[in-house]
C-alpha cells in the first residue's frame, strides 16, 4: 500500500473537529520527542489529540488505509524514545483521554483512561481507602498509558511489583482499526492466552491502549522511613543483601552514590553530608508492630554493614521530606551540566555493589561523570552520564559510557532495562540479551498484530 500523509491528513480533517488535527510545525515540533536525549527523533506532519476511542479507531483506520505511521504518545516523560516521531507520521496524543471511568471498591479495581496522570490516580483513590502502588519517579506527571507501554515500576517495587501485576485487563485498539477488549474483572481467570500482557510493555507497536481495568489495594499505612549513610559503596550493598537475607520486605529501598548525593545537594541545599559515599533509603508501610519489626531488622542490618549514619522516623511528613532528595536525583544529575543520558539497568541484588563501582569505573575510563540512583530492593538502577550540550566530543564519550554500562549489566546476568523500556535506544542491546531467535518471536508477533508496520515504527526492534 502506498503512503500517503497528504491525503490521511484530508480525511483526519474530515473526521474529527479541527482543534483535534494538529498540523502547525510550531506546535508539532513539541511533540517530536521525549525526555531521552539520546534517541533520534524528528518531526511529525501532525498531532491528534484523541478524546474517547472512536477518535483513536478514526486514526488508525486512516493511517492504515494510507500506509502513515502512528506513533501513540502520554505525557512524553519516557527515558528511552518510545514515543518519539518519525517523518511524515502522526503523533497521537491520548493526553486528553483522562477519566477515571470507575473506581470499584467491592472488587477494588478500577477502570481508566490513558492520559489520567498516576498522581492523580492515587490521590483519587484515597478517600475510598484505596491504592495504586507502581510510582516512577515521574509519577507526579506521567501517564497510566506510558506506564502501561513501558510496564513502568518505581520506588515501590521491591514490595508491590511493576505495571504489569496490577492489570486485569485493557481496551486497545489493533492496527486496523479494531478494538479489542480482554481480560477479566475477577480475582483470578486464565480463560485463554493472557492477551492483556502481550501489550504491556510492548511501547505501542502492537496496538494502542484505550482503556485499563487495575487491580487495587487496601490503603496502607504511613511509612516508616529510615536513611542510612555509608562510606563506601560495598558497605551499601552488603546491607541491601543482609536485609533480604532477613527476609524483610520494605515497601522502598533505594539507594544513591555520592555523585547523586552531591547533585541534590547543589540544587536543593538540604543539608547532604557530602562525604558520604552511599546514602540508602527503607520505608514500610506495614504499620503496627510488623512496620516495627521491619525497621529494626532494616536498622540492625545497616548497622551491621558498618553504616556511618542513621535516621529512622515514623513521621510521614519527614519521611516524604527525607525521599524528595531520592526523588530528586535524576533532575538534580541533569542539572549538573545541563544535559543527561538515563540509562536503566537491573542487575541480580547480590552484584549490586559491584555494578555501582563498575559504573565508578566506566566514568573514570570515559571521562564522563556519572551518578547512580536506584531501586536497591530489585536492583534496577540508573546511572545518569551527564554531559553539556554543545559539547560534541563529551556528547560521544557519554554515549560511549551508556553503551558500556547495559554491557556490563549483562555480563553480570542482567538486564538492560527494568522499567523504562527498549525505545529507539537499546535495539542493540535488546538482540544481545535475547538473542536472535528471541527477536524472531518478537518480529513474528509484531506481523502478525501489525502487518503493515505502521504502529510506532523503529522502537524496540
Amino acid at each position: 500500500m502506498s503512503f500517503d500523509i497528504a491525503a490521511a491528513l484530508a480525511d483526519l480533517k474530515d473526521l474529527l473537529p479541527p482543534e483535534v488535527v494538529v498540523t502547525d510545525p510550531d506546535v508539532t515540533v513539541a511533540y517530536s520527542r521525549d525526555m531521552a536525549m539520546l534517541a533520534p527523533s524528528e518531526q511529525p506532519a501532525a498531532v491528534v489529540h484523541a478524546r474517547s476511542t472512536e477518535d483513536v479507531v478514526a486514526v488508525i483506520k486512516t493511517a492504515a488505509q494510507h500506509g502513515v505511521p502512528v506513533h501513540p504518545r502520554g505525557a512524553g516523560s519516557g527515558l528511552a524514545g518510545s514515543s518519539n516521531a518519525t517523518r511524515d507520521s502522526i503523533v497521537l496524543s491520548l493526553a486528553r483521554m483522562n477519566e477515571i471511568l470507575e473506581i470499584n471498591t467491592a472488587n477494588r479495581y478500577a477502570r481508566v483512561q490513558p492520559g489520567v496522570v498516576n498522581l492523580d490516580f492515587r490521590k483519587a483513590l484515597e478517600p475510598h481507602g484505596l491504592f495504586y502502588p507502581p510510582d516512577p519517579s515521574s509519577y507526579d506527571w506521567c501517564t497510566l498509558g506510558g506506564n502501561l507501554s513501558t510496564n513502568a515500576g518505581g520506588l515501590c517495587c521491591v514490595k508491590y511489583g511493576v505495571t504489569t501485576d496490577f492489570v486485569m485487563g485493557l481496551e486497545v485498539v489493533l492496527a486496523d482499526g479494531e478494538v479489542l477488549r480482554t481480560g477479566r474483572r475477577t480475582v483470578k481467570g486464565v480463560a485463554g492466552y493472557d492477551l492483556a500482557r502481550v501489550f504491556v510493555g510492548a511501547e505501542g507497536t502492537l496496538g494502542v491502549i484505550t482503556e485499563a481495568t487495575l487491580m487495587l489495594r487496601p490503603l496502607p499505612e504511613p511509612p516508616a522511613t529510615l536513611v542510612a549513610s555509608f562510606t563506601d559503596l560495598y558497605h551499601a550493598g552488603a546491607a541491601v543483601q543482609a536485609i533480604i537475607d532477613a527476609g524483610l520486605v520494605p515497601s522502598l529501598l533505594e539507594i544513591m552514590d555520592g555523585t547523586a548525593i552531591a547533585a541534590v545537594e547543589a540544587k536543593h541545599h538540604m543539608g547532604l553530608d557530602l562525604g558520604t559515599k552511599a546514602l540508602l533509603l527503607a520505608q514500610s508501610d506495614s504499620g503496627g508492630d510488623r512496620a516495627e519489626r521491619e525497621m529494626a531488622g532494616i536498622e540492625r542490618a545497616c548497622q551491621d554493614a558498618g553504616a556511618s549514619e542513621l535516621h529512622r522516623t515514623d513521621d510521614a511528613e519527614e519521611g516524604s521530606m527525607l525521599l524528595f532528595a531520592r526523588r530528586q536525583a535524576l533532575p538534580a544529575l541533569e542539572a549538573l551540566k545541563g544535559g543527561s543520558l538515563v540509562d536503566d539497568v537491573a542487575v541480580p541484588r547480590s552484584r549490586m555493589a559491584e555494578f555501582l563501582s563498575g559504573c565508578e569505573q566506566i566514568g573514570v575510563d570515559t571521562d564522563t561523570v556519572i551518578g547512580t540512583c536506584g531501586h536497591a530492593g530489585d536492583g534496577n538502577m540508573h546511572p545518569t552520564i551527564c554531559f553539556t550540550p554543545g559539547d560534541d566530543a563529551e556528547y560521544e564519550r557519554a554515549k560511549v559510557a551508556f553503551g558500556q554500562i547495559l554491557d556490563l549489566g549483562l555480563s553480570m546476568g542482567g538486564t538492560i532495562t527494568g522499567e523504562h523500556g527498549v525505545g529507539s535506544i537499546k535495539q542493540d542491546f535488546l538482540a544481545k540479551e535475547i538473542g536472535e531467535l528471541g527477536l524472531r518471536v518478537h518480529r513474528q508477533i509484531k506481523q502478525a498484530l501489525d502487518p503493515q508496520g505502521i504502529l510506532n515504527p523503529g522502537k524496540v526492534f
